[in-house]
């Protein structure tokens, strides 16, 4: 008994470590504040630079105030790894936040993605306050409510992917989904990359509302090919140039996960790749925490088959399996002398009887 027990928590052990392991590599490139009160302690884990602040509310950011050329960001004060692992695997990730932009036209707002080398304390005139001078390459995700020709914008309510500069390599019209970035209504944006398929979506919808299931952009990248480092801060910017539009952020969460080995898989290419003329079915991904899960019931199921195997080797090299065995019959079975003991028997035969 005492061997059943021992072998079974030999079977569980790697269970517990996978789970371990995975929970302690989210943690370290993980937070979520839903407002950013004092209660929430979020300068412990965010900086705030330019002329962001705690507004009057003491629950929302304001990354930009009512003033001409206003600029600021908040960033995650660690940067996280692009790639995790032995042998390196490309890290998923995901963000979400809420936020508001009063009616004005003014540059918006914008997610991004820089280097470690990147001066976070640099702005300039440039949209978004975030070239800073530099030519460092970036990737970004903005909520643009100016129409710049420069840039070649498609209007002033759009959102568009910037890959190293701000003429957007995929863009879509926010009227399309019945929404105006700047008409002081709270709104909420998600933002996933899937390291399995290379593609990064964007959602956007309502304060309140659902998170929608067909993303507004969906765009196919392979982020370790930005950059050579594989850490890279993560951030929200803003400016309003010769404007007075005000922009808060009143809560965000982000989130890395590394994505298993056997889930990599070749992203596809859209130049190369056949439309369709029926419409493809969404297919919705299972949680995370159903897939870590599942992974470590196979790990843990093919330890537990090599040390069956290990154990039963063993014993049949030691001997365990030669010792004589007596079967044991129920008693119904068993053989009872009496029941073949021959009865003499006496023939008389009677004389004068023929």
């Amino acid at each position: 008994m005492v061997r059943f027990y021992t072998f079974r928590y030999i079977i569980f052990l790697p269970i517990f470590v996978i789970c371990f392991d995975t929970l302690a590599a989210d943690s370290r490139s993980s937070f979520y504040f839903k407002n950013f009160s004092k209660d929430s302690n979020f300068e412990s884990q965010l900086n705030l630079y330019g002329d962001s602040k705690v507004g009057n509310d003491s629950l929302c950011v304001e990354i930009t105030g009512s003033w001409f050329n206003s600029a600021g960001r908040v960033v995650y004060k660690k940067p996280f790894r692009l790639l995790e692992g032995k042998p390196s695997s490309l890290v998923s990730f995901s963000t979400y936040f809420s936020f508001s932009m009063s009616q004005d036209s003014g540059d918006g707002l914008v997610f991004f993605m820089v280097p470690v080398g990147f001066d976070l304390n640099e702005f300039d005139g440039g949209s978004f306050g975030l070239l800073g001078g530099t030519k460092m390459r970036f990737l970004s995700v903005e909520f643009d409510t100016f129409k710049d020709r420069k840039y070649g914008d498609l209007d002033d309510n759009h959102v568009g992917i910037d890959v190293d500069g701000f003429v957007s390599v995929k863009v879509s019209n926010v009227s399309f989904v019945n929404l105006v970035l700047n008409n002081g209504e709270k709104l909420q944006a998600w933002i996933d990359y899937e390291a399995s398929s290379k593609k990064l979506e964007v959602r956007l919808s309502k304060l309140g509302h659902v998170r929608p299931v067909d993303p507004l952009l969906s765009y196919s990248i392979d982020v370790s090919k930005i950059w050579k480092e594989d850490e890279v801060f993560v951030g929200l910017s803003s400016s309003n140039g010769n404007s007075l539009q005000k922009c808060s952020v009143c809560s965000w969460s982000f989130k890395a996960r590394q994505a298993p080995q056997w889930m990599h898989s070749e992203p596809l290419d859209p130049e190369k790749a056949v439309v369709e003329k029926t419409k493809v079915p969404t297919v919705h991904k299972r949680s995370d925490c159903f897939l870590k899960v599942l992974a470590a019931l196979i790990v843990g199921t093919a330890c537990g088959a090599l040390g069956t195997f290990f154990v039963l080797f063993v014993w049949t090299i030691s001997g365990a399996s030669k010792r004589p065995v007596v079967p044991v019959l129920p008693e119904q079975y068993a053989v009872h002398p009496e029941e073949f003991e021959y009865n003499k028997f006496k023939i008389v035969v009677e004389e004068g009887k023929k």
